[in-house]
């Protein structure tokens, strides 16, 4: 008996993500505080990326480069102009400015939380040997820091306030020397005074290479050119290759302007704002309003000298050196990336308005009169069906997100619930359902009062026909106690 291996082919489709659509899905999941912070990094990652309002320009036509996907690098096939149109289609993608509520107001609830970046930072600071003072100054200047992990109080008044408020006697050296300690803390750049700094500090970690020393000349020599993303001025003011600026330039974009978010700077202090998603506002005549609340979000657009840069390749490629060339892919992928990002802000934008106003439509009562017993049973899947969105989607945009109305904050998971009917074929939802099991708690015999089993047989004889466990989960829902405490 003869055994051998034997190979089987076989057609499997599998379904897989782009990296746009992870993109989508990853800023999707992200609540309205978040996401200011995700914006901003992504400017000064992508130097492609600008902030700020639309340029007007009469003749602004942009060409990118379509690369051969079976090609090399090297071999770049011509860039195709129709990609990026005109400037109608790219230069500036804004976050609608009627995507706020009338009176500009969205109100900030705190909430408290077990852990913050500040505690974090002070369990580093519990393995340096300090005596009491200076374990106190080094307190006091975490405690000083922004929830981006920086310090912008300066220490002449930070001196003053230790004085006046907490007794303790120090002066600016000494503080500059505390603070010095912190920025040694991970993530680095924590306790930086200002973004330079803060970059520069990320640099000094690095091991000693020539690119290393470029960057800190970037940083130390030209950072105004470089916030203002003037990259000729800066090539020419150091005297470097379009190679060793690029690549300078691209380790440059991966540092982290937040460090605080490091350690959680979604976190933030102990004492945390909610800040709403959406804002909803109900008129007397029964208008509803929907908005987005974008209000901290910058306006973005493509950069004008970046896409200049590109297309000045582009009118040159013939006689480009590998540098050159090198440098138009450079250019090339981080226009692509700043459009992609463009393009997923505003998926997600009209995703989470689609779904917000599926649930006003199906809690319309309730966005109303602000009744808690008018919301209706409403699942994940009521408004995927409303919406044709996956109902994956719509799990995404409920989590984590907000929505400020006349009546108050709420969490869009208090919009959905299972929903009961009743022996008449009503829907009721879990709310109403509390609602009258209360109200019979509340009219019970003191002296006697009603058992669990009891109140399930009152609800099923009044035709809401719930289970005795389900009674007692919604009894200890409105934090009452069991019959026999509450004599």
């Amino acid at each position: 008996m003869v055994q051998g291996a034997h190979q089987i082919q076989t057609q499997q489709q599998v379904q897989t993500l782009s990296p746009q659509q992870i993109l989508v899905v990853k800023l999707l999941e992200l609540p309205a505080i978040e996401l200011e912070d995700r914006v901003r990094a992504e400017i000064l990652e992508n130097p492609a990326l600008e902030e700020g309002p639309e340029e007007t320009t009469t003749e602004d036509t942009l060409e990118r480069n379509s690369l051969d996907e079976d090609s090399s690098a090297n071999d770049m096939e011509d860039f195709s102009m129709g990609d990026y149109l005109t400037e109608d289609d790219i230069p500036d993608y804004k976050l609608q400015e009627n995507n706020r509520s009338r009176e500009e107001k969205a109100e900030d609830i705190p909430f408290s939380e077990a852990i913050s970046f500040y505690e974090m930072l002070k369990e580093q600071l519990g393995e340096r040997s300090l005596d009491e003072h200076q374990q106190e100054l080094a307190e006091y200047l975490i405690g000083s820091l922004d929830d981006d992990g920086l310090l912008r109080k300066s220490l002449v008044s930070i001196v003053d306030d230790l004085a006046i408020y907490s007794g303790i006697e120090t002066n600016e050296s000494e503080l500059e020397q505390t603070l010095k300690m912190i920025q040694d803390f991970d993530p680095p750049g924590i306790g930086a005074r200002t973004l330079q700094e803060c970059l520069l500090i990320q640099i000094n970690r690095k091991e000693d290479t020539p690119l290393k020393q470029i960057q800190i000349q970037i940083i130390e020599k030209c950072y105004d050119e470089f916030t203002r993303k003037h990259w000729d001025k800066i090539m020419q003011r150091l005297n470097l290759t379009d190679e060793e600026f690029n690549e300078a330039l691209s380790e440059i974009t991966r540092l982290n302007p937040r460090p605080g978010s490091s350690l959680g700077e979604a976190i933030g202090r102990n004492l945390q704002q909610i800040v709403p998603d959406f804002i909803v506002e109900t008129y007397d005549d029964g208008t509803i309003t929907l908005a987005l609340n974008n209000r901290n979000v910058p306006e973005l657009r493509m950069s004008r000298s970046f896409t200049e840069m590109l297309e000045e390749h582009t009118r040159n490629k013939a006689n480009q050196s590998k540098e050159s060339r090198n440098a138009m892919l450079f250019l090339k992928q981080k226009i692509d990336a700043a459009q992609g990002f463009i393009d997923a802000i505003k998926q997600r934008q009209n995703t989470l308005l689609t779904t917000m106003q599926a649930i006003i439509d199906v809690q319309r009562p309730f966005f109303l009169e602000g009744d808690e017993s008018l919301l209706k049973p409403m699942i994940l899947k009521d408004i995927a069906d409303c919406t044709g969105l996956d109902i994956s989607t719509i799990s995404r945009v409920s989590n984590s997100k907000y929505v400020q109305t006349n009546y108050g904050i709420f969490s869009l998971k208090y919009f959905f619930g299972e929903g009961f009917t009743t022996e008449g074929g009503e829907e009721m939802s879990p709310r109403e359902i509390r609602r009258i099991l209360k109200e019979h708690i509340d009219k019970e015999d003191k002296k006697k009062p009603l058992t669990d089993d009891e109140l399930t047989e009152i609800l099923n004889k009044e035709g809401y026909p719930i289970a005795r466990r389900t009674v007692a989960k919604y009894r200890q829902q409105l934090n009452i106690p069991v019959a026999r405490l509450r004599k």
